[in-house]
C-alpha cells in the first residue's frame, strides 16, 4: 500500500456514520441514583471500576450525578456518611477490587454502627478470570472481601449477571433505607458493569419505593396515653434518631410540662438554651441530665429514638434502664437492648407524636381520653447551660495555651446559628458535648414542619441536627470526611469540625479534598501533642502510659501544604482576632490550629466507669 493511501475513508457516506453509543449497565445504575435525587459519588477509582467512572463522567457532563475524588477509601466512606446526615438522602461511596474494598471497611464498618444509609459500590475483576489469581481479585474467590462486609451492611451481594442489578439494587436500597437502617454493598465484575443496557430508563421508581411509611401501632399508642394521664412527671430522652420528628417531640413536652435531656447525638436537634433542657445523658454528659432522670417524682421515663449503647445510655446506667422507662423507636433491634423497660412502642416517631399532640387535645386516634397539658402559657424558671457545667470557671477563662473549654464557648459565640459542628472520636466529642452550647439554633430550615414528608421523596432527615457525633464504633477521623460530605450536601452553611492531632495525622489528608472542591469548612484541630483520650483514661486508670505522646506538630503548615490557609491559636486573644465572617464567607477550607491547654481532662466519667467495671 502507498505511503500516502488514508487508513480511513476522509469523506465517509451516511451508511459509514458511527453508532450511538449503546448505554451499558454502569449508565443504569446511575441513572438509578440521579433518579433518587443523589447529587454525589465519593470514592477512587481503579481498572475493575473504570465502567462506573466513564458512567459517571458522561453524567457530570450532561450536569447530572457527579463523582468526588477523595484521599484515602476510608475519607470517601465518612464522606458519604456526612452527605447522608445532612441531605437525608442516601450517601454513596465507591473503590475499586483488593485493597480499594477493604479501605472502605472502616467507613462502612461506621456507618453500619450509626445506622447511617450507605450504598457502598465495589468492582471486580471480570467474572471468567475469577480463581485464576487475576489483580485484586476480591469476591468470593481469592481474597474474600464480599465476606468481610458481610459483618458490616445491612445487605451484601456480588452482582454476577447484568439482569440481576435491578432486582438486587431495588433490594439493597430498601435495606438501607428499613429501620434498622445502615449500609449496604454491591460488589460488581468489570464486565458485567460493561455488558449492554437495554435502556437508561430505570424499570422501577425508587423514589416511591423508598418512600417512608406511616405505620403506628394503636392498641399500644392508646396504652401509652393511658400511661401519660395518669403519670405525675414525666421526663424525656431525646436521641440522635429524633430529626425527623423533633418539631412535634418538642411541641408535646411543651404541651406536657415535662423536661427532656439529650442523648450525645441527640444535642444537635435542640436549642441548648430551651428552658425545658436539663443537659445531655451519657458520655461527656451533665450532672443535671442524671439529676433529672433520678428525680423521685418522675415515675415515667420516654426514651425516643434511643440506641441503647454505651455512651448513649451513660453506660447503661440503672438511672435510666428501670422499670419507669417506655423506650419509643422504630428499630426493633434497639428495642431489644431494653428488656427491663415498662413498655415498648414500635413505629415511625414522626407519626407517633403526631398522634399524641392529637390526644393532648381531644383524645385523638388511639387515645381513649384527651391527655391532661399544662398551659401554653407555662412560666418555667431560666434555664441557662452553664449552670450545668463541670468547669464554669474555665469556661470563661482567659489562660494560654487556652482552655479546651473556652474554646467550646468562642465557637458557639464566634460562628452563625446556621452552622454545622461535627466533633470527632475522641476528647473533641467529648468537650463539644459538655461545653459547646453555641445560642439561636435554626435546625429545621428544609424540614416539612410538623407534618408527615410529601409521599414519593424518598428521603428523611437523617438526623444530627447543628452538632453530629458518631456513637458506638467511633472512628477517629470520621468528622474530617463526614464535615466535607455535609458542606457538599448542603454548600450554603458553614460548617466546623473539631477534631484531634491523632485524627489529623490518621486523615488529614482529606482537607486536600475540600480545597479541590472548595467547601467551606473550617477545621479545628485541638492540638495537645498527644492521643489525649488515651493519656487522661491512662491516667484515670493509673495504668501505665504508653502509646498515647505525639512530636509537636505544625498542623497550620501542614494545612497550607494542602492548599488551604491555617491559623496558629494559643490564647482567646487569638480567637478574637480571627475575621469569622470571612471564614465563612470564603469558598474553600481554613485550619485552625489550637493549642490547647494538655492537662486538661475531658469529662469522660462514663467511659471511665464502664472500662472499670463499674457499671
Amino acid at each position: 500500500m502507498p505511503a500516502n493511501t488514508p487508513l480511513v475513508q476522509t469523506h465517509p457516506s451516511a451508511n459509514d456514520r458511527p453508532l450511538e453509543r449503546v448505554p451499558d449497565i454502569a449508565d443504569l445504575l446511575v441513572a438509578y441514583l440521579a433518579q433518587i435525587g443523589v447529587e454525589y459519588v465519593f470514592g477512587i477509582p481503579g481498572g475493575a471500576i473504570e465502567p462506573l467512572y466513564n458512567a459517571l463522567a458522561r453524567s457530570s457532563r450532561a450536569g447530572g450525578v457527579r463523582h468526588i475524588l477523595a484521599r484515602h477509601e476510608s475519607g470517601a466512606a465518612f464522606m458519604a456518611d456526612g452527605y447522608a446526615r445532612e441531605s437525608g438522602k442516601i450517601g454513596v461511596c465507591c473503590a475499586t477490587s483488593g485493597p480499594g474494598a477493604t479501605n472502605l471497611i472502616t467507613g462502612v464498618a461506621c456507618a453500619y454502627d450509626n445506622d447511617i444509609p450507605l450504598l457502598v459500590i465495589t468492582g471486580q475483576p471480570a467474572l471468567p478470570a475469577f480463581g485464576k489469581l487475576p489483580l485484586q481479585e476480591s469476591a468470593c474467590t481469592g481474597v474474600n472481601v464480599l465476606g468481610m462486609f458481610q459483618h458490616c451492611t445491612r445487605y451484601n451481594s456480588l452482582v454476577s449477571h447484568p439482569k440481576q442489578l435491578e432486582s438486587k439494587l431495588v433490594a439493597a436500597m430498601q435495606c438501607a433505607t428499613r429501620a434498622p437502617r445502615g449500609p449496604v454493598h454491591l460488589s460488581i465484575p468489570v464486565d458485567v458493569f460493561r455488558s449492554p443496557s437495554q435502556t437508561l430508563v430505570p424499570s422501577y421508581d425508587l423514589r416511591a419505593l423508598l418512600a417512608p411509611s406511616s405505620l403506628v401501632d394503636d392498641e399500644a399508642l392508646a396504652s401509652l396515653c393511658t400511661m401519660l394521664s395518669e403519670s405525675r412527671k414525666t421526663v424525656l430522652i431525646i436521641g440522635g434518631w429524633c430529626c425527623e420528628a423533633i418539631d412535634p417531640i418538642l411541641q408535646f413536652a411543651q404541651l406536657k410540662g415535662a423536661t427532656f435531656v439529650t442523648t450525645p447525638d441527640g444535642k444537635g436537634l435542640v436549642n441548648p438554651y430551651h428552658p425545658l433542657f436539663r443537659g445531655v445523658f451519657g458520655f461527656g454528659g451533665h450532672a443535671s441530665a442524671e439529676a433529672a432522670l433520678c428525680d423521685e417524682d418522675v415515675d415515667l421515663v420516654l426514651a425516643i429514638g434511643v440506641s441503647m449503647g454505651e455512651w448513649n445510655s451513660g453506660g447503661w446506667s440503672g438511672s435510666l434502664l428501670n422499670e419507669r422507662l417506655v423506650h419509643i423507636d422504630e428499630s426493633e433491634d434497639n428495642l431489644a437492648l431494653t428488656p427491663m423497660a415498662r413498655f415498648h412502642i414500635r413505629g415511625r416517631i414522626l407519626s407517633i407524636f403526631n398522634r399524641l399532640i392529637e390526644g393532648m387535645h381531644d383524645g385523638g386516634p388511639g387515645c381513649t381520653r384527651p391527655l391532661e397539658r399544662t398551659s401554653p402559657r407555662l412560666v418555667l424558671p431560666a434555664w441557662r447551660p452553664d449552670a450545668m457545667l463541670a468547669a464554669p470557671e474555665k469556661y470563661e477563662s482567659d489562660a494560654t495555651p487556652i482552655k479546651p473549654q473556652r474554646l467550646m464557648r468562642e465557637l458557639g459565640r464566634l460562628f452563625p446559628p446556621e452552622t454545622r459542628f461535627l466533633a470527632d472520636t475522641g476528647n473533641s466529642v467529648s468537650w463539644a458535648t459538655h461545653y459547646l452550647h453555641p445560642a439561636d439554633r435554626r435546625i429545621s430550615e428544609r424540614r416539612i414542619g410538623g407534618g408527615e414528608r410529601k409521599r414519593g421523596a424518598g428521603r428523611r432527615k437523617a438526623g444530627g441536627g447543628w452538632l453530629r457525633v458518631t456513637m458506638n464504633f467511633a472512628s477517629m477521623g470520621w468528622a474530617i470526611g463526614g464535615a466535607i460530605g455535609t458542606a457538599v450536601a448542603n454548600p450554603d452553611a458553614p460548617v466546623v469540625c473539631i477534631t484531634g492531632d491523632g485524627s489529623v495525622l490518621m486523615n488529614g489528608q482529606e482537607i486536600s479534598v475540600a480545597v479541590a472542591e472548595k467547601q467551606t469548612v473550617i477545621f479545628v484541630v485541638l492540638n495537645d501533642q498527644a492521643l489525649g483520650m488515651v493519656k487522661h483514661g491512662q491516667r484515670m486508670a493509673k495504668a501505665e502510659q504508653i502509646g498515647c505522646d505525639m512530636p509537636p506538630t505544625d498542623f497550620a503548615a501542614l494545612a497550607r501544604a494542602l492548599g488551604a490557609p491555617a491559623h496558629t491559636i494559643r490564647s482567646p486573644e487569638d480567637l478574637a482576632a480571627l475575621d469569622i465572617d470571612a471564614l465563612c464567607k470564603r469558598k474553600g477550607p481554613t485550619l485552625l490550629d489550637v493549642l490547647i491547654d494538655p492537662d486538661e481532662v475531658p469529662p469522660m466519667n462514663v467511659r471511665m466507669r464502664v472500662l472499670l467495671n463499674q457499671h
